[in-house]
């Protein structure tokens, strides 16, 4: 099968995974060589039940006039969902594993799409150009010049952008973006050995086995332990991207995740049983996804500085003399599961609600099949009150006036309940939905701030629009 590229950035209401939507998307796909095939700039209409953030408004300059005549978001995710289910697709961008991948796996659930299949099926995969970054800049400095914000690296696309003339056009615009990302691609897949190299990465049985590859450095009841460098852009610019680690094995409830230990921090030679939770000492990885390990060779220790190392060869020593308290360590982080979060909306309960019964599954396959009429039909012959609730606000999102009356009723006090501030709309980390009041707090606290004629422009728009909500 022919592999392709699909290098992708969304612009956003918001940060909210569960809450927020997608207001533009835009892909380039590309070959394997990076040519490009095609490219796509979708813009979305605003949902009634989503308040735009006055931040993100300001950020990437679409207001609330320019998206009037996107596509609805039912039938923008559903585009979404085709291109990045395209046999053989690999889609990346960059910090898309950190953002942009999770926020289009909530898109795709609450327009009950199958939300995980571009991750594997038919042969399709992720990848991200941030984590590889840190790579780069560490161990094949010449392949971009590296810019430096108030004295200090950063791997931010604007400014690596900027520094490299890759792009034409104002940074946060979703094509700018992308076109941004694809000549960062070309120009790091110059250095092919080092391409080919992180690409394998995202393969899950490749980090397996170069985890399983990393030196020995500790054995305590528990087992074997493996020392590694783990690269990832959260480590910061002061660390060169880069954190000594200890293995300290599987998670016991969530299979595809990893546990490591720092080891290049003092504090931990201050862990007590009590503590342990408030020191943030382990760090939590999943199999072929951000960060990468490294082993820890002279080839790849020349970067990490001697006061690093040398803690981190005092810290094994401690944790030696210490057994007890790394077997709580590794009990604690091993068996922590996210807790609970009761009433949770059902936009946000992806993960907490689980996977679908087949029964469920056959049903929303049918949802995307049939025509409107056929989908209202489907409201009567639905057992699952969630699933029902989902077919209801997809419905009066994107047909309001094809909602029967008997559900008008449910969808309006939802409404409500949004624009009332109520702070019982909560997501599955319990943050709570953005409310008109909230908002226009934003808009006052930004009017003080120093801005453009533009951003002014839109925020004096969207606090119009956000005025003009009314409570049934």
């Amino acid at each position: 099968m022919q592999k392709t590229y699909l290098f992708y950035d969304l612009e956003t209401s918001g940060l909210n995974k569960s809450f927020d939507q997608v207001m533009q998307f835009a892909a380039i796909r590309t070959d394997e060589n990076l040519n490009e095939l095609e490219r796509y700039n979708i813009l979305v209409k605003l949902n009634p039940d989503v308040i735009p953030s006055p931040y993100a408004v300001i950020t990437h300059h679409i207001g609330i006039d320019d998206i009037k005549n996107g596509l609805s978001e039912y039938e923008a995710i559903k585009k979404i969902h085709v291109l990045m289910n395209q046999p053989g697709t690999i889609s990346l961008g960059y910090n898309t594993l950190g953002f942009d991948d999770e926020f289009l796996r909530f898109s795709f659930y609450r327009n009950l799409l199958p939300a995980y299949t571009h991750q594997y099926a038919n042969q399709c995969s992720r990848m991200d150009l941030y984590p590889m970054s840190s790579i780069y800049f560490n161990y094949k400095p010449d392949v971009i010049a590296w810019p430096k914000l108030e004295g200090r690296s950063t791997l931010k696309l604007e400014y690596l952008s900027a520094e490299n003339k890759l792009a034409e056009g104002l940074a946060h615009d979703a094509m700018v973006d992308v076109d941004a990302t694809v000549a960062l691609a070309k120009r790091f897949k110059q250095e092919k050995e080092m391409w080919d190299y992180l690409c394998g990465y995202f393969d899950k049985n490749i980090d397996l086995e170069r985890i399983s590859n990393l030196t020995p450095s500790l054995m305590s009841s528990s087992g074997q332990h493996r020392q590694g460098i783990l690269m990832d852009g959260i480590n910061g610019a002061d660390n060169r991207y880069a954190s000594l680690v200890l293995s300290l094995g599987k998670h016991h409830v969530y299979k595809n995740q990893l546990l490591f230990l720092r080891l290049d921090q003092p504090v931990l030679r201050e862990v007590t049983e009590k503590n342990i939770p408030e020191l943030f000492l382990v760090i939590k990885k999943k199999i072929g996804e951000t960060g990468f390990l490294l082993p820890t060779n002279e080839r790849f220790l020349k970067i990490v500085p001697e006061e690093k190392i040398n803690i981190m060869e005092e810290n094994k020593k401690w944790l030696q003399k210490h057994d007890y308290l790394l077997q709580e360590i590794i009990r604690y982080y091993a068996n922590y599961t996210y807790p609970i979060v009761p009433n949770i909306d059902i936009d946000a309960a992806l993960y907490q609600n689980g996977f679908m019964s087949p029964e469920d599954e056959m049903m929303c396959r049918q949802f995307q099949q049939v025509d409107l009429n056929q989908k209202i039909t489907l409201l009567d012959e639905v057992f699952n009150s969630n699933l029902k609730k989902q077919m209801i606000r997809i419905i009066a999102r994107n047909y309001p006036n094809a909602l029967p009356e008997k559900y008008q009723v449910e969808y309006e006090e939802y409404l409500n309940l949004i624009k009332k501030s109520s702070d019982s709309i909560i997501d599955y980390k319990n943050n709570s939905k953005l409310t008109p009041e909230k908002a226009l707090e934003e808009i006052e606290e930004l009017k003080d701030k120093n801005l453009g004629s533009d951003e002014r422009r839109l925020l004096a728009e969207l606090e119009q629009y956000i005025l003009g909500l009314k409570v049934e």
